[in-house]
């Protein structure tokens, strides 16, 4: 058995492994923390990092972004918005088969999340109208990772989502090259979706740009998009002053895979998560122990052929496991305790086991839905909650930037039948001006 990847046997050393602390690294290379002590004259925490990066893009804001994405980006730039001529040179850069794969996915993206648009309502009754107002916010600001690989998908699975919620203002920040241009893949997604504010800005200071502001990058009601440590750590800052879609963490995929299951897909599957980062995590659960083995030494056979096989065998040492269950039931109640960001089913008829997921981003079903293809066509969002904290969140789609403000109404005539027991309550909870609130129009119409 290869040791790529740790095999798990115990059901009790499972759950220990799934219901780890998953929260963002704060051991960081030793090229970045050199990089923190030229900029800031010594050694700081990330958090430290970037709660300095907030406040000077606060205080002095354009000079503070020009600064530090020189520092950390390598781009002296004099001006931080794309202009049209680089809109027009990416057009011209992407070949006709991503601008095809870009409108494709655009229109997948776009038939999904219409039909989940919340909609205003009021209902009227003998006691008055109430109802809830659904409105978008005002402005939205998108970060586009840029780092290891430029993700234009990201974008459009992000301000997609905003545009049919109704926002009216989208901007965005994607980290520049040292030669201070951006991926034209990210510019041509961008301009398809109609999109004419473009921020060459990266990290912490992307964030507290959009957040606060400066003299060229506008304030935005919610943040959105995944990032980096220092990406999410500023997204956690800035939150109570702006909303945020979510703390994207590293990516993570969960299998659960039955005798049927080709061990070839399976490892395919695996490895297409741990190449994004060595922080990512992917996980087979099987109580097939035939499989189990057989996919441990594809995994090992593939690893040879990828690009990115530094990265992902990284990822498998570090963070990954096939974990070895008696039963599929049981691989069930580990999948929920570990409340994956992807959860794939390759098992025989993978329809029956769906109500058995209770806390899952994604669930894809079958050897044909590899969770790849929810990545980029299949149409939901590819922001999902990571972490364990798709026990509570959700991914990205239209409701991350609508809000609700509700509607009351009361009927005159209903003032009686609704403000009796509401004074009660108020008396209650010693609330004296509440219940006098009250008091004063039920006095005006009871007869004399």
């Amino acid at each position: 058995m290869t040791r790529t990847i740790r095999v798990i046997e115990s059901i009790a050393e499972a759950e220990r492994f799934l219901s780890r602390s998953r929260q963002m690294p704060t051991h960081l290379p030793a090229a970045v923390q050199e990089r923190i002590r030229a900029v800031f004259g010594g050694d700081l925490t990330p958090l430290q990092v970037v709660e300095r990066i907030i406040d000077d893009v606060r205080s002095q804001g354009d000079d503070a972004v020009r600064r530090y994405t020189l520092a950390f980006d390598g781009a002296h730039l004099d001006t931080f918005l794309a202009t049209p001529e680089e809109f027009l040179r990416a057009r011209r850069a992407i070949t006709p088969e991503l601008e095809a794969a870009l409108r494709f996915a655009r229109d997948r993206i776009v038939a999904f999340h219409r039909r989940a648009i919340p909609r205003s309502w009021i209902e009227f009754d003998e006691t008055g109208a109430f109802g809830q107002l659904v409105r978008p916010v005002d402005r939205v600001g998108i970060y586009v990772p840029g780092g290891r690989a430029p993700l234009p998908s990201s974008l459009l699975m992000t301000a997609i989502p905003a545009q049919l919620a109704g926002v009216r203002d989208i901007v965005v920040c994607t980290p520049p090259g040292r030669d201070g241009t951006i991926s034209p893949a990210v510019l041509a997604a961008a301009e398809l979706l109609g999109i004419e504010r473009v921020f060459k800005i990266g990290g912490a200071q992307a964030i507290a740009a959009l957040a606060y502001g400066t003299q060229t990058v506008p304030a935005v009601d919610i943040v959105a998009g995944p990032g980096n440590l220092f990406v999410v750590l500023a997204k956690r800052l800035v939150y109570g002053d702006v909303g945020i879609d979510q703390l994207p963490g590293p990516t993570e995929t969960l299998l659960i895979a039955d005798e049927q299951a080709d061990p070839v897909l399976c490892a395919a599957d695996l490895l297409a998560q741990a190449e994004h980062d060595p922080l990512a995590c992917a996980i087979l659960i099987t109580p097939a122990r035939t499989l189990a083995h057989k996919v441990a030494q594809e995994l090992e056979r593939q690893l040879q052929q990828l690009d990115r096989s530094e990265i992902a065998r990284a990822a498998l040492e570090a963070n990954g496991a096939i974990i070895i269950v008696p039963d599929l039931e049981r691989a069930f109640d580990l999948a929920n305790l570990f409340a994956p960001e992807h959860l794939c089913l390759l098992v025989r008829d993978p329809w029956r086991y769906l109500d058995r997921v209770r806390h899952a981003g994604g669930v894809f079903l079958g050897e044909t839905s590899p969770e790849v293809i929810g990545d980029y066509t299949a149409g939901p969002s590819h922001v999902m909650p990571t972490g364990r904290t798709a026990r509570f969140a959700s991914p990205v789609t239209v409701q991350t930037f609508l809000k609700v403000t509700s509607l009351v109404a009361v009927a005159p005539k209903a003032l009686e039948q609704l403000g009796s027991p509401a004074l009660q309550l108020a008396m209650s909870e010693g609330l004296t001006a509440h219940a006098a609130a009250i008091e004063h129009r039920l006095e005006r119409t009871r007869p004399d």
